[in-house]
């Protein structure tokens, strides 16, 4: 079993487009949740499908939710970055990484993906993710991109802490080489909550939206966008439904 906090890791580390895609071009089932998903329930649900990936008895899947107001706590948390614990309910996600907040208007995306069928490279992932949600950004004519060794997706923000500001955050665990969690695009969310965490440890940079850059989009747009992206960088996908999300392809 694998299980790692992730690390960034430079461009030479994952080299080729096809690096992440499956060689036998079967498809992710692509799958878009109705209203807010509970986090024990979608954390579960998640669970539930990847064991069944890591068994060969279901196909590999992209889920994208919004949860109701909740933090999550990662293995890496320090207990004094909680700044306001009874703000909104707090959940241990089981994942690397720090505190982090979502809510309303954030586009949370779960991956179950077999790295066993895509180069069995953890760092190379981290790439493929960050430039998936870079190249996301990019539909809506924001420039995000790296930062200074960070994880997660960031932009230029001249005038707030550090003169930048973190769009998107990543946190994955890899278990019998399959996936879960994933990454958190803040779209239009209430970004006050994040007044009550130090988002992913960091003090000295702020968080921001595609509305507080000025770029009023739907989360359906941003969906449409989001599979664009991910298929040129990891093959088709095909639309499922929540209901299957644990049941055998």
């Amino acid at each position: 079993m694998i299980t790692e906090t992730l690390t960034p890791v430079a461009p030479e580390a994952c080299v080729g487009p096809d690096k992440l895609r499956r060689a036998d071009g079967a498809v992710v089932e692509w799958i878009v949740a109705d209203g807010l998903v509970d986090y024990p329930f979608a954390l579960q649900a998640m669970k539930d499908r990847a064991a069944a990936v890591a068994r060969g008895e279901a196909r590999e899947a992209v889920w994208l939710i919004e949860h109701p107001p909740l933090y999550t706590s990662g293995t890496s948390a320090a207990p004094a970055d909680l700044l306001e614990p009874l703000r909104v309910p707090v959940y241990e996600a089981g994942r690397g990484g720090e505190f982090t907040y979502h809510g309303p208007g954030q586009r949370v995306v779960y991956l179950m993906l077999d790295l066993k069928a895509r180069g069995r490279d953890v760092r190379c992932l981290v790439q493929g993710l960050e430039g998936w949600i870079i190249d996301t950004l990019a539909a809506f004519n924001v420039d995000g991109g790296l930062s200074d060794g960070r994880i997660g997706v960031w932009v230029s923000q001249p005038g707030r802490p550090g003169g930048e500001s973190k769009i998107a955050a990543i946190g994955v665990r890899v278990s019998k080489w399959v996936t879960t969690h994933g990454v958190a695009l803040n779209v239009a969310p209430d970004l006050s909550h994040f007044g009550g965490i130090v988002p992913c440890g960091i003090s000295d940079r702020g968080v921001t939206s595609l509305e507080d850059l000025g770029q009023l989009v739907s989360m359906p747009e941003v969906d449409m966008a989001l599979r664009a992206a991910f298929e040129r960088r990891f093959g088709p996908t095909a639309i499922g439904i929540a209901d299957t999300l644990v049941t055998a392809a």
